[in-house]
């Protein structure tokens, strides 16, 4: 009885990681396991077929190991983040390319899933700012929905305009830093968000955790 985590972050050590690996923890399942995209080659889904009679992908890259894990596992954890207020084009591609795993069989049906997502995008109601956190969620939220599982719930996370650190955030003209905070805004009033700080986020993605345990016990 396995629950795997996987984040889409190519960031060492992301908020998006450690909040995977708090819910993981807080399932209280001795076998977990943490995946990090950027640490496998995968392709876009081609739309090919291919799949179709085999519930194997015909692209050789490691879409087929990833959805051999997912596929294996007793519950799924999918951690993101929100560029462009929508999730991020590698999990996304993950996404896609558990496609296999649905033909016929329905590999995925009946598994508790949740979402971890990541955004910048202050979740205060703002007549110009998306809806981020809640695109992101929905990304993996319809995905689990479509292949027959339970979703649970979803953590989100107050998360970092890359403008924060790249040592124009107080002086260009497109800086994310005051399209989201104002025309006042700085780095230094902003400051880095990080997941240990935010006291309430981090307990609801370990009271997630207990959550999917307790689903997996029952079951």
């Amino acid at each position: 009885m396995k629950v795997l985590g996987i984040s889409g972050s190519p960031i060492n050590n992301s908020n998006t990681d450690r909040a995977v690996l708090a819910v993981l923890e807080a399932t209280g399942v001795a076998d977990t396991e943490f995946l990090k995209l950027s640490d496998y080659r995968l392709d876009p889904c081609r739309a090919c077929l291919g799949c179709a009679n085999t519930n194997r992908c015909v692209l050789d890259d490691d879409g087929n190991l990833l959805a051999g894990k997912v596929r294996d596992a007793a519950a799924l954890v999918v951690g993101g983040f929100t560029p462009y207020s929508s999730l991020d084009a590698r999990t996304v591609t993950f996404l896609e390319r558990l496609y296999p795993l649905r033909h016929r069989k329905g590999l995925m049906s009946g598994k508790p899933g949740a979402a971890v997502i990541t955004t910048c995008v202050p979740e205060a109601d703002h007549p110009m700012l998306p809806p981020a956190g809640d695109m992101g969620v929905n990304a993996i939220r319809f995905y689990m929905m479509e292949e027959g599982m339970e979703f649970l719930g979803a953590v989100k996370i107050s998360g970092n305009v890359p403008c924060m650190k790249c040592g124009r955030g107080d002086t260009c003209k497109t800086s994310g830093v005051k399209m989201l905070y104002g025309a006042d805004a700085t780095t230094e009033s902003v400051g880095i968000h990080v997941l240990e700080d935010q006291l309430d986020i981090f307990e609801q993605a370990r009271a997630l955790g207990r959550e999917i345990g307790a689903k997996l016990k029952a079951d």
